[in-house]
């Protein structure tokens, strides 16, 4: 009975499993022996095939059986070799190389011939335009990382080590990914793709690993292609011919047919473009090959040394040409600091076009990971096509899995710069900066926090903060937790408990602690005001459309007025800290709700839906509303706020784009107020985006409240625009922002403000009943990520009509 069942099974896998075979081997020329780089492979009668690696190496996975290899190179004799498949082989082809002298083209007199080649192309393109109204591919992908230092992943994150960036650096392959996908593409601009299966080197996530072929697909038959947020012209878009210079370098053969050889650039040396070399059918005009890389303009603060991009096309069924592969290799050092590489090689085979889809199947999903992608095994991969692997890949695939396989003691995961520290299974600790702040009411203040990530199945996150400020003597803490429900985590469940001091007004303030930190020792100068509050709150968060997430929650804080209790700095002893602002102490018990409409597609990476931008205008909703009721849930105080914000992205030309955020603010009641809405401003001498560039932090305040913020990153377009070529040539960018303001506190919340205090402080109520508004621009360089700002109020001029600030994220 029991060999019987065996029997069975052994019938039944043998039945489901194809058993594929593989033919692999070198594509060489056959007089200098030298591998083909890129040759192409198709089998004869079918959309399957693949491309050669570098080196020339090709490797198919076929099943038993009799085959057809049509082999072509650019510059050689197609080959077409009968192959008899009963087990694994090892087959090398030899092509010959033939050269072809230029026929004649028929061109307007004095004009260079290539225009006349690249106007064909041009309709040749929309010819296969017209021809295209769906298609479905399968794609493998891999992507190799290379870097100096080998870095490691928690969660998510990944780290790498900065230094040892010198030329003499060798650079070694740190980290590898490879997926299978299906795409699925219909006219006007449907996309969608399906990650099959997927792997990765052991110190990478799997979440990272969402890089498929079709979605990093830059196809060069489309007028406008986006390389690092910007638009370039394709080398054979319809205003191609006005952009780029031509010119005919030589002609080749492939397949007995003519190949012109185009190599081009952008016209001005100051517009960002490609540059290289177009393989170009005769008769046909099709696009057979292109090698290309991007000029100086194109490449924002040199911060590639290198980039290469290869593509090639084939003709399929009614002469449809159709990309078979697309290879982009880059290598750069930004100021010397981190020498890295990056490399991604995509085949495209088993073409299916002019489908018909289902009008539900193109949804809001871009990019699904299936549920069993990370679940094939080594069998599975044996029996897919993939490109094959280098030996210096498969080594380094061995090196990786071996690192990660030794555990990792605290000090191999310390780093005097981080602000956490893991210790291995998405839990951290903090780090050295971290670990110690000082405020004028703490005064030096110790802190330690724990943070478990992606628990359970990735559904849960946990993180613990401790402190005690040794001039307040206070102990605080904070416990915040959430459990995610639903296939892709949709539904997120929160607590939060805490007692701990807190900043009033803390959501406008855009600085971090090091910076508050470094001001207060060194300037003796505190821009932050605080209060104590302790309490909970819990709530429930959930995708319930697409496009729509809601939530609801309840809340309950207490709130006291702190106190300067420090009088300590290195420098300015002569100095004394600002009394700290007093707030309005009660016990507040409330309901909340929020919603959240966001058009946007998303990505389902396996376990979580992350919405994307792709690049084109988006714009998203939310709100939040805060009910606290004396009767019904025994809260100090009765008041209502109703906050809606509107933010939201625009390309406006070129690669300029401009971000904007327009927040309403309503309120019924007596709000207290800690909890009314400050218009985020600065400290002296810098600045940050999205806020009042002429008001400081906390100056302005209300209850109702409509804010405008605009920052339009021009990038170098204005100068490109002026033909400033030395601004291009140094890489200078440029910003607009404009703010505008209506802001005013209710006679209710008035009678409840905080009155001047023993200390003779107190709030002095500056209100914009009429619009507030401010303009400046700012100048900045595009490898260094800051800008210097200039700023004038247009109205409500008094204090810092004018002023000057350093944009520095890092602050």
């Amino acid at each position: 009975m029991k060999l019987s069942l065996l029997f069975l099974l052994l019938l039944f896998t043998t039945q489901v499993m194809p058993q594929h075979l593989v033919l692999k081997g070198k594509i060489a020329d056959r007089v200098t022996l030298q591998g083909l780089a890129y040759a192409n492979v198709r089998i004869a009668g079918t959309l399957s095939g693949t491309s050669a690696t570098i080196d020339g190496l090709y490797e198919l996975r076929l099943a038993k059986g009799n085959y057809k290899l049509v082999v072509s190179n650019i510059g050689y004799i197609s080959d077409t070799i009968a192959v008899k498949l009963n087990s694994n082989e090892t087959l090398e082809i030899l092509l010959a190389p033939v050269p072809v002298h230029l026929p004649e083209v028929t061109v307007l007199p004095g004009e260079n011939p290539a225009f006349e080649i690249l106007r064909r192309t041009i309709m040749a393109k929309h010819d296969r335009e017209e021809k295209i109204n769906s298609y479905i591919f399968r794609a493998y992908t891999k992507g190799i990382v290379k870097t100096t230092q080998d870095f490691s992943s928690s969660g998510t994150n990944v780290s790498v080590g900065i230094g040892g960036g010198k030329d003499t650096s060798r650079l070694k392959i740190t980290g590898i990914i490879e997926n299978e996908s299906k795409g699925y593409f219909k006219k006007p601009n449907e996309y969608k793709d399906e990650i099959v299966a997927r792997k990765q080197s052991a110190n990478t996530p799997s979440a990272i690993n969402i890089f498929t072929g079709g979605r990093l697909l830059q196809n060069f038959y489309t007028d406008d292609i986006r390389f690092l947020n910007r638009p370039l012209l394709s080398p054979i878009a319809d205003e191609a011919v006005e952009f780029y210079d031509y010119l005919i370098e030589d002609t080749l053969a492939m397949d007995k047919q003519t190949v012109f050889k185009i190599k081009f650039e952008p016209l001005r040396k100051i517009d960002p473009g490609f540059v290289g070399t177009l393989y170009i059918a005769d008769k046909t005009f099709n696009l057979v090959k292109l090698e290309v890389g991007m000029n100086n303009p194109a490449n924002p603060g040199r911060i590639f040394d290198k980039i290469s991009i290869i593509q090639q096309f084939t003709e399929f069924e009614n002469e449809i040409v159709m990309p078979i592969d697309y290879r982009i290799s880059v290598e750069g050092n930004p100021l010397g600091l981190m020498k890295f590489g990056f490399e991604l090689n995509t085949i495209f085979y088993d073409y299916q076009i002019n489908n018909k889809f289902d009008s539900d199947f193109f949804d809001m999903t871009i990019v699904k990971v299936n549920p069993d992608a990370d679940k094939k095994d080594s069998l599975y991969w044996k029996s897919t096509q993939t490109i094959p692997n280098t030996k210096e890949e498969l080594e380094a695939y061995a090196r990786i899995d071996s690192v990660e396989s030794v555990p990792k003691s605290f000090w191999d995961n310390l780093s005097v710069l981080s602000p956490t520290i893991p210790l291995g299974n998405n839990f951290f600790i903090s780090g050295p900066l971290s670990l110690y702040s000082f405020n004028r009411v703490e005064g030096h203040s110790v802190s330690f926090g724990a943070n478990a990530i992606q628990q359970f199945d990735k559904r849960s996150n946990f993180r613990l903060d401790l402190s005690y400020g040794f001039a307040d003597e206070k102990f605080k803490g904070e416990f915040a937790g959430n459990y995610f429900l639903g296939d892709y985590r949709t539904t997120n469940l929160v607590l939060r408990t805490f007692s701990k001091l807190t900043d009033l007004f803390g959501e406008s303030i855009r600085y971090n602690k090091l910076t508050s930190t470094l001001v207060n020792l060194i300037g003796k100068y505190d821009f932050r005001d605080y209060y104590y509050t302790k309490g909970f709150s819990a709530g429930v968060w959930s995708q319930v459309f697409p496009v729509l997430s809601l939530g609801i929650g309840y809340m309950n804080r207490t709130d006291n007025s702190a106190s300067v209790n420090t009088d300590f700095s290195f420098f300015n002893k002569s100095k004394t800290y600002n009394a700290v602002q007093p707030i309005y102490e009660t016990k507040i018990n409330a309901v909340t709700a929020n919603f959240q409409l966001d058009f946007r597609k998303f990505i389902e990476d396996g376990y979580f839906r992350r919405k994307i931008s792709q690049g084109g205008a988006f714009a998203t909703l939310s709100g939040n509303f805060i009910f606290s009721n004396s009767d019904l849930l025994k809260s100090n105080l009765d008041f209502q706020m109703y906050r809606v914000t509107l933010n939201g992205y625009i390309p406006t030309f070129e690669s300029a784009r401009l971000n904007f955020a327009l927040m309403g603010l309503h309120s019924n009641g007596k709000v207290p107020f800690q909890m009314m809405h400050a218009l985020p401003g600065n400290i002296s001498i810098a600045s940050q985006s999205n806020t009042f560039r002429t008001l400081r932090t906390g100056e302005v305040f209300g209850d109702r409240a409509l804010v405008l913020s605009i920052d339009n990153d021009l990038g170098d377009e204005i100068f490109r625009f002026l033909n400033l070529e030395l601004m291009v040539e140094w890489q200078m960018n440029m910003s607009v922002h404009f703010n505008a303001a209506f802001i005013e506190t209710k006679a209710e919340s008035k009678t409840i403000m905080p009155s001047i205090n023993k200390y003779g402080i107190g709030y002095s109520l500056t209100e914009f009943k009429k619009p507030f508004a401010e303009i400046g621009f700012g100048i900045g360089q595009a490898l260094f990520p800051f800008r210097l700002e200039f700023t004038w109020k247009l109205n409500y001029f008094g204090n810092n009509n004018f002023v000057i600030g350093l944009n520095a994220p890092i602050l």
